[in-house]
């Protein structure tokens, strides 16, 4: 059987005739990140689908398509555009943001050994976290300490024990092993993306807008990266966009800064009554609502698919999770780094050694992968009408990237230079005072993608629509 390109498998997701050849063009080629994984062309290729989708929708307004290209090289430096960040130092000059805090986590979300010869990798990413996978391993939050923890115990009982805790961590698995596992064979039968239709309503024509996007509004409900990227990518086309968090949830400062360009930014607390009954109002004039909290978290506050549905027949429902719906492990908590762990992307990156990829490519790719499944659910609605469920997951998306292949060890890599990366920066004047940051990579001949807003203070707009 012939394997599908990435660009061909994201396109077998469209309906209705192919767009003409000769309007996308995708350059460049892997590998130019330390890795032979394809994880840069396989973005590209997402990001071009995400093209095509909008280029759909802009012919539904207007009759006529647009042009496509997207640059793997650009692409290369999108999947770490957080670690592109740069704000004024001594004496105005600009330089990288850079969170110690963050990067000391990154030395102990790592491999490690264990008891049984196999390898494990905990995740301590936000405080709550951090300290249930602590209290399993009973360790300090160094790399030392952690080792050693990890090598007491057998691989499959520990993750089992991460999993009881509501932690967060897994084993590492090869491919085969994954794809032969329950749950990778349940994620083996689906799509990169699902779009589920899931009631009826009456077709809802495109806002007249000189945007793609313009006039459409989103409920942004999600945290940290890939959901946030979704998000993203619909305000690059002129959704209005609407953060919703909470006070007292945690957050990664830079990946707020990173990914909230374009958007607004209120807190509301579900538990709350009356901030609840602020968000039914919402959800009445919303056209898509994202989720990336853990299976079941919104649902128990009144906001799961099938109560959305029921406030607003028509709505755009998108669920990123890490383990996918179905599953023995859709109820787990995962992060970027479970995506490549348990996919067999951690085993095959190493030399002898797992190894994490050096950009967090399942986050990326499965953000844009969620936009790309939110502009085909808005092309269906506008044709047939209806509310749709779209949803993808980490592992998905890992088991994607791993479908592609790897480059030839005897190609060389061609590291971004910082003149390429100069050239991608462009500069927002934020709350927080000017932020150098990287501009949307693909490109559109009509409506070039741009945010019309800088990245908000958390919270500080008004919970109502624009």
């Amino acid at each position: 059987m012939t394997m599908m390109t990435a660009f061909e498998e994201v396109l077998a997701l469209r309906e209705g005739t192919p767009p003409p050849a000769d309007e996308i063009t995708i350059t460049g080629a892997d590998p130019v990140l330390d890795t032979r994984f394809r994880i840069a062309g396989t973005l590209a290729a997402v990001q071009a689908g995400v093209g095509v989708a909008v280029s759909d929708l802009w012919e539904m307004k207007t009759g006529r398509r647009q042009r496509i290209a997207v640059n793997v090289r650009h692409a290369a430096a999108g999947i770490r555009s957080a670690y592109r960040l740069q704000r004024p130092g001594s004496g105005g000059v600009f330089k990288d943001v850079v969170n110690s805090e963050h990067e000391a986590t990154r030395t102990i979300a790592q491999p490690w050994p264990t008891k049984d010869g196999r390898w494990f990798l905990p995740h301590f990413g936000l405080p709550n976290l951090r300290e249930r996978v602590l209290k399993v391993l009973g360790c300090e939050p160094t790399p030392a300490s952690v080792a050693a923890a990890v090598a007491k115990r057998d691989g499959l009982e520990l993750e089992t024990a991460i999993d009881e805790a509501r932690a967060c961590g897994a084993l590492v698995r090869t491919n085969k092993e994954w794809l032969s596992h329950s749950h990778g064979k349940i994620l083996a039968q689906k799509p990169v993306v699902e779009i589920i239709k899931i009631s009826g309503s009456a077709p809802e024509s495109l806002p007249v807008s000189d945007r793609p996007l313009g006039g459409i509004r989103v409920l942004d409900n999600t945290r940290i990266l890939a959901g946030p990227m979704a998000a993203r990518t619909l305000a690059e086309h002129g959704a209005d966009v609407l953060m919703v968090s909470a006070e007292h949830l945690p957050f990664v400062p830079e990946h707020v800064a990173d990914t909230s360009h374009g958007k607004r930014s209120c807190f509301l607390d579900l538990r709350r009554s009356q901030d609840a009954a602020e968000m039914r109002t919402l959800v009445q004039s919303a056209d898509v609502f994202t989720n990336s909290y853990r299976q079941g978290a919104l649902a128990r506050l009144g906001f799961g698919v099938e109560d959305v549905a029921a406030m607003r027949p028509g709505i755009i429902y998108v669920t990123i999770s890490c383990y996918g719906a179905d599953g023995p492990f859709s109820h787990r908590a995962g992060w970027e780094q479970m995506g490549q762990t348990v996919t067999g992307i951690l085993h095959a990156n190493g030399d002898g050694q797992p190894k994490l990829l050096p950009a967090p490519a399942c986050d990326y790719t499965t953000g844009y992968l969620a936009a790309y499944g939110t502009l085909l659910a808005l092309a269906r609605r506008a044709r047939e009408g209806g509310s749709y469920h779209v949803r993808v997951s980490l592992c998905q998306s890992g088991m994607f990237i791993y479908r592609q292949g790897q480059v030839a060890a005897d190609i060389p890599s061609r590291p971004l230079t910082s003149e390429e990366i100069d050239d991608l920066r462009i500069e927002s004047l934020t709350y927080s005072g000017p932020l150098r940051h990287l501009k949307p990579v693909l490109m559109l001949s009509e409506t070039a993608p741009r945010w019309d807003r800088p990245t908000p203070k958390p919270g500080s707009d008004n919970a109502v629509w624009i």
